[in-house]
Protein backbone atom coordinates (compact mmCIF):
# COMPACT_ATOMS: atom_id res chain seq x y z
CA UNK A 1 0.00 0.00 0.00
CA UNK A 2 1.35 3.50 -0.86
CA UNK A 3 2.05 5.60 1.25
CA UNK A 4 0.89 8.49 -0.38
CA UNK A 5 0.13 8.97 -4.44
CA UNK A 6 -1.66 11.70 -6.83
CA UNK A 7 -4.94 11.46 -8.47
CA UNK A 8 -8.01 13.87 -9.56
CA UNK A 9 -9.61 15.49 -6.87
CA UNK A 10 -13.11 14.99 -8.05
CA UNK A 11 -14.70 13.18 -10.95
CA UNK A 12 -15.51 15.58 -13.23
CA UNK A 13 -15.48 16.69 -17.22
CA UNK A 14 -14.40 19.11 -19.27
CA UNK A 15 -14.99 20.64 -23.04
CA UNK A 16 -12.65 21.59 -25.73
CA UNK A 17 -13.61 22.79 -29.41
CA UNK A 18 -10.93 21.81 -31.71
CA UNK A 19 -11.51 22.33 -35.45
CA UNK A 20 -15.20 22.63 -35.16
CA UNK A 21 -15.01 19.10 -33.52
CA UNK A 22 -16.40 18.31 -29.87
CA UNK A 23 -13.79 16.85 -27.57
CA UNK A 24 -15.40 16.25 -24.55
CA UNK A 25 -13.14 14.23 -21.83
CA UNK A 26 -14.36 12.50 -18.63
CA UNK A 27 -12.31 11.91 -15.92
CA UNK A 28 -13.12 9.55 -13.04
CA UNK A 29 -11.54 7.55 -9.98
CA UNK A 30 -11.17 3.76 -10.71
CA UNK A 31 -9.44 1.17 -8.17
CA UNK A 32 -10.21 -1.82 -10.18
CA UNK A 33 -10.09 -2.27 -14.27
CA UNK A 34 -13.76 -3.47 -13.74
CA UNK A 35 -14.43 -0.02 -12.16
CA UNK A 36 -12.68 1.43 -15.19
CA UNK A 37 -14.33 -0.68 -18.04
CA UNK A 38 -17.86 0.10 -16.17
CA UNK A 39 -17.28 3.83 -16.36
CA UNK A 40 -15.77 3.58 -20.08
CA UNK A 41 -18.96 1.74 -20.76
CA UNK A 42 -21.59 4.67 -18.90
CA UNK A 43 -19.58 7.11 -21.12
CA UNK A 44 -20.30 5.16 -24.32
CA UNK A 45 -23.89 4.42 -23.50
CA UNK A 46 -24.08 8.26 -22.67
CA UNK A 47 -22.74 9.51 -25.58
CA UNK A 48 -23.63 6.70 -28.18
CA UNK A 49 -24.03 9.24 -30.89
CA UNK A 50 -20.59 10.49 -30.89
CA UNK A 51 -17.96 9.68 -33.51
CA UNK A 52 -15.79 8.16 -31.04
CA UNK A 53 -15.09 6.78 -27.51
CA UNK A 54 -11.03 6.83 -27.00
CA UNK A 55 -10.44 5.93 -23.57
CA UNK A 56 -7.10 5.08 -21.08
CA UNK A 57 -6.72 4.15 -17.81
CA UNK A 58 -4.24 3.29 -15.15
CA UNK A 59 -4.92 0.72 -12.19
CA UNK A 60 -2.22 -0.41 -9.26
CA UNK A 61 -0.18 1.53 -6.76
CA UNK A 62 2.43 0.62 -9.70
CA UNK A 63 -0.09 1.35 -12.11
CA UNK A 64 0.25 -2.32 -13.13
CA UNK A 65 -2.33 -2.13 -15.35
CA UNK A 66 -2.34 0.25 -17.78
CA UNK A 67 -4.57 0.41 -20.78
CA UNK A 68 -5.33 2.74 -24.02
CA UNK A 69 -8.06 2.85 -26.69
CA UNK A 70 -8.19 4.34 -30.09
CA UNK A 71 -12.17 3.47 -30.70
CA UNK A 72 -11.41 3.82 -34.26
CA UNK A 73 -9.25 6.40 -34.34
CA UNK A 74 -5.92 5.79 -36.26
CA UNK A 75 -3.97 4.12 -34.21
CA UNK A 76 -1.69 5.01 -31.55
CA UNK A 77 -3.38 8.49 -31.60
CA UNK A 78 -5.63 8.74 -29.45
CA UNK A 79 -5.50 6.46 -26.43
CA UNK A 80 -1.82 6.67 -25.93
CA UNK A 81 -1.39 10.43 -25.88
CA UNK A 82 -4.36 10.06 -23.11
CA UNK A 83 -2.30 7.65 -20.98
CA UNK A 84 0.78 9.63 -21.43
CA UNK A 85 -0.89 12.90 -20.12
CA UNK A 86 -1.81 10.73 -16.64
CA UNK A 87 1.70 9.12 -16.65
CA UNK A 88 3.37 12.48 -16.97
CA UNK A 89 1.51 13.70 -14.04
CA UNK A 90 2.15 10.49 -11.82
CA UNK A 91 -1.40 9.71 -11.55
CA UNK A 92 -2.95 6.59 -9.88
CA UNK A 93 -6.43 4.77 -10.28
CA UNK A 94 -7.49 7.01 -12.86
CA UNK A 95 -9.86 6.63 -15.99
CA UNK A 96 -10.37 9.12 -18.67
CA UNK A 97 -12.94 9.39 -21.94
CA UNK A 98 -12.45 11.48 -24.34
CA UNK A 99 -15.65 11.71 -26.30
CA UNK A 100 -15.28 12.83 -29.78
CA UNK A 101 -18.23 14.51 -31.87
CA UNK A 102 -16.83 14.63 -36.13
CA UNK A 103 -17.24 18.28 -37.09
CA UNK A 104 -16.27 17.87 -40.52
CA UNK A 105 -12.24 18.69 -40.35
CA UNK A 106 -9.51 16.12 -40.48
CA UNK A 107 -6.92 16.86 -37.79
CA UNK A 108 -4.31 14.58 -39.52
CA UNK A 109 -2.45 12.24 -37.21
CA UNK A 110 -0.37 15.11 -35.49
CA UNK A 111 -3.17 17.17 -35.42
CA UNK A 112 -5.13 13.79 -33.31
CA UNK A 113 -2.77 13.42 -30.94
CA UNK A 114 -2.25 16.93 -29.98
CA UNK A 115 -5.91 17.15 -29.65
CA UNK A 116 -6.62 14.54 -27.29
CA UNK A 117 -3.43 14.82 -25.32
CA UNK A 118 -5.00 18.37 -24.70
CA UNK A 119 -8.34 17.04 -23.94
CA UNK A 120 -6.89 15.51 -20.98
CA UNK A 121 -4.52 18.13 -19.86
CA UNK A 122 -6.97 20.61 -19.55
CA UNK A 123 -9.69 18.60 -17.33
CA UNK A 124 -7.18 17.90 -15.40
CA UNK A 125 -6.57 21.79 -14.77
CA UNK A 126 -10.24 21.96 -14.26
CA UNK A 127 -11.27 20.09 -11.62
CA UNK A 128 -7.54 19.70 -10.21
CA UNK A 129 -5.34 17.14 -8.18
CA UNK A 130 -4.89 15.68 -4.70
CA UNK A 131 -2.33 13.94 -2.90
CA UNK A 132 -3.49 10.89 -1.24
CA UNK A 133 -1.79 10.49 1.69
CA UNK A 134 -2.15 6.98 4.25
CA UNK A 135 -3.05 8.70 7.29
CA UNK A 136 -3.67 7.57 11.05
CA UNK A 137 -7.10 9.20 12.71
CA UNK A 138 -5.90 10.44 15.63
CA UNK A 139 -9.02 11.31 18.15
CA UNK A 140 -7.91 14.13 20.74
CA UNK A 141 -10.60 14.88 23.58
CA UNK A 142 -10.40 17.78 25.55
CA UNK A 143 -12.83 20.38 27.93
CA UNK A 144 -14.78 22.67 26.05
CA UNK A 145 -12.50 25.12 28.26
CA UNK A 146 -9.30 24.01 26.12
CA UNK A 147 -11.03 23.59 22.98
CA UNK A 148 -10.58 26.75 21.58
CA UNK A 149 -7.09 26.51 22.88
CA UNK A 150 -6.28 23.12 20.90
CA UNK A 151 -8.69 24.31 17.91
CA UNK A 152 -5.87 27.17 17.12
CA UNK A 153 -3.04 25.41 17.66
CA UNK A 154 -4.32 22.60 14.71
CA UNK A 155 -5.58 24.98 12.36
CA UNK A 156 -2.00 26.80 12.16
CA UNK A 157 -0.24 23.47 11.76
CA UNK A 158 -0.30 21.37 9.05
CA UNK A 159 -2.13 18.36 10.55
CA UNK A 160 -5.67 17.89 8.40
CA UNK A 161 -8.42 18.31 11.05
CA UNK A 162 -11.02 14.74 9.90
CA UNK A 163 -13.86 16.06 12.28
CA UNK A 164 -15.12 17.65 14.99
CA UNK A 165 -17.28 16.25 17.40
CA UNK A 166 -18.85 18.32 20.25
CA UNK A 167 -20.71 16.03 23.18
CA UNK A 168 -20.04 16.77 27.06
CA UNK A 169 -16.47 17.39 25.54
CA UNK A 170 -15.22 18.12 22.95
CA UNK A 171 -13.15 15.74 20.30
CA UNK A 172 -10.73 16.84 17.35
CA UNK A 173 -9.96 14.17 14.90
CA UNK A 174 -6.82 14.53 13.78
CA UNK A 175 -5.09 13.08 9.99
CA UNK A 176 -1.26 12.04 11.22
CA UNK A 177 1.11 10.06 9.22
CA UNK A 178 1.60 6.53 10.45
CA UNK A 179 5.34 7.31 11.14
CA UNK A 180 4.55 10.76 13.24
CA UNK A 181 1.48 9.54 15.72
CA UNK A 182 3.75 9.27 19.01
CA UNK A 183 5.65 12.75 18.05
CA UNK A 184 2.09 14.26 17.43
CA UNK A 185 0.65 12.81 20.37
CA UNK A 186 3.89 13.98 22.92
CA UNK A 187 3.42 17.75 21.17
CA UNK A 188 0.06 17.74 22.01
CA UNK A 189 -0.16 16.62 25.48
CA UNK A 190 2.61 18.82 26.39
CA UNK A 191 0.89 21.81 24.87
CA UNK A 192 -2.12 20.96 26.46
CA UNK A 193 -0.76 20.35 29.77
CA UNK A 194 -1.58 16.85 29.64
CA UNK A 195 -5.46 18.04 29.75
CA UNK A 196 -6.24 15.39 26.31
CA UNK A 197 -6.98 12.08 25.94
CA UNK A 198 -5.87 10.25 22.98
CA UNK A 199 -7.89 7.38 20.75
CA UNK A 200 -6.42 6.13 17.00
CA UNK A 201 -8.33 4.45 14.80
CA UNK A 202 -7.42 2.12 11.08
CA UNK A 203 -5.34 3.75 8.58
CA UNK A 204 -7.38 5.63 6.20
CA UNK A 205 -6.25 7.85 3.07
CA UNK A 206 -6.75 12.08 3.14
CA UNK A 207 -6.86 14.00 0.43
CA UNK A 208 -4.34 16.96 0.36
CA UNK A 209 -5.08 19.51 -2.34
CA UNK A 210 -2.22 19.89 -4.43
CA UNK A 211 -0.73 23.59 -5.42
CA UNK A 212 1.55 22.43 -8.56
CA UNK A 213 0.68 23.19 -12.27
CA UNK A 214 -0.71 20.17 -14.40
CA UNK A 215 2.21 18.42 -16.62
CA UNK A 216 2.11 19.28 -20.21
CA UNK A 217 3.59 17.39 -22.72
CA UNK A 218 4.60 17.95 -26.19
CA UNK A 219 0.99 16.72 -27.74
CA UNK A 220 -0.44 19.26 -25.48
CA UNK A 221 -0.19 22.45 -27.79
CA UNK A 222 -3.46 23.04 -30.12
CA UNK A 223 -1.45 23.78 -33.67
CA UNK A 224 -2.07 23.51 -37.00
CA UNK A 225 -0.52 20.45 -38.99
Amino acid sequence: MLKSYYTIANNGEHELTIRNSRFICSLARAYTEEEAKAFIQAIKKEHWKATHNCSAYLIGDQDEIQRAHDDGEPSGTAGVPMLEVLKKNDLHYVVAVVTRYFGGTKLGAGGLIRAYGKAVSSTLKEISLVERALQVPVAATVSYSGSGKLENKLLQSSSVVLDIAYTDQVTFTVGVPSDAVDAFQSEILDFMNGNVEFETGKPTYVDRPLTDSISETEWDLDEDE
